[in-house]
């Protein structure tokens, strides 16, 4: 593994000090590598495109936190090339590794000493799409949530074509086992090892006097359609693929969710269990 390219978020890395020194190691090394600037598209600036990544990169570093991982996870999913995550953020449940072990795991990288896992993710299609491509994949998770006024959001939910409920709270959340330390999590949903195969269903602040998360299997399709509370039908909500702006969905319209026909790969190196490293990251948020 000799060709690298540094996605990096432009917030976490200002003066891009840390990526250039990156960049400078790998080629004393002997290696090729370039950089591309990613921050979240709301902010002005382009998300990074997987034409962006130059033929023959054998690796995608990722420098900043897990949002940054997860974006360029999702962006760059139809090159096929693996990713690993340098964390710069808080927390950093999906990033392997820190700033300060960078240099030892580049060595490792080049010597072809490395693990590779396939991380499932999410396709998201608007009911009366013409076309068969998803409106984008996920990582994390996909999440129906309401707009506006604080009120509530009337969410069905069928899956495989059967009615399953009809929830009226927040939202709902349809997470991966990637994704079920994330906002899955927050909202009282399970935590499951990531490399397990199956989907999350997390309903967010449910009017009831129970709520529950619902594990399906990962081949089940989920549609949810949003439904009416009062006679103006003027509801709306949003979808939103990993904390970005997907659609929006009107009364009676639908969004169709499945496991993506693509995974995400993630290079590892570390031989310690994922309830080992969950434990070290809560005692982080302690």
């Amino acid at each position: 593994m000799k060709k690298f390219v540094v996605i990096v978020n432009a917030y976490k890395d200002p003066n891009l000090e840390e990526t250039r020194s990156l960049c400078s190691y790998i080629k004393t090394r002997g290696g090729s590598c370039t950089y591309l600037i990613s921050v979240d598209e709301h902010e002005g600036i382009r998300k990074v495109r997987a034409q962006d990544i130059p033929k023959g990169t054998e690796c995608i570093l990722v420098l900043g936190g897990d949002g940054t991982l997860i974006r360029a996870a999702r962006d760059t999913v139809s090159c096929g090339i693996p990713l690993i995550g340098i964390n710069m953020g808080t927390v950093g449940y999906l990033c392997e590794l820190e700033t300060d072990s960078v240099l030892e795991a580049l060595d490792q990288m080049m010597h072809g000493e490395y693990m590779l896992e396939e991380r499932m993710m999410l396709s998201g299609f608007q009911e009366g799409q013409e076309c068969a491509n998803p409106l984008s994949y996920a990582l994390n998770d996909i999440v129906i949530h309401r707009t506006g006024p604080l009120s509530l959001v009337s969410l069905t939910v069928y899956v495989n074509g059967q009615y399953l409920n009809n929830f009226q709270g927040d939202g709902m959340i349809i997470s991966t086992p990637t994704g079920s330390t994330g906002y899955n999590m927050s909202a009282g949903g399970p935590i499951v090892d990531p490399k397990a195969q199956l989907l999350l269903l997390t309903p967010i602040n449910c009017h009831t006097l129970t709520q529950r998360s619902i594990v399906i299997d990962p081949h089940d399709e989920v549609v949810i359609e949003v439904g009416s509370r009062r006679a103006q039908r003027d509801e709306t909500a949003e979808v939103s693929f990993d904390g970005d702006h997907g659609c929006w969905l009107n009364v009676g319209e639908c969004i169709r969710i499945r496991k993506a026909d693509v995974s995400a790969r993630i290079l590892k190196f570390s031989k310690i269990s994922f309830l080992e490293i969950l434990r070290k990251k809560m005692q982080a948020l302690r």
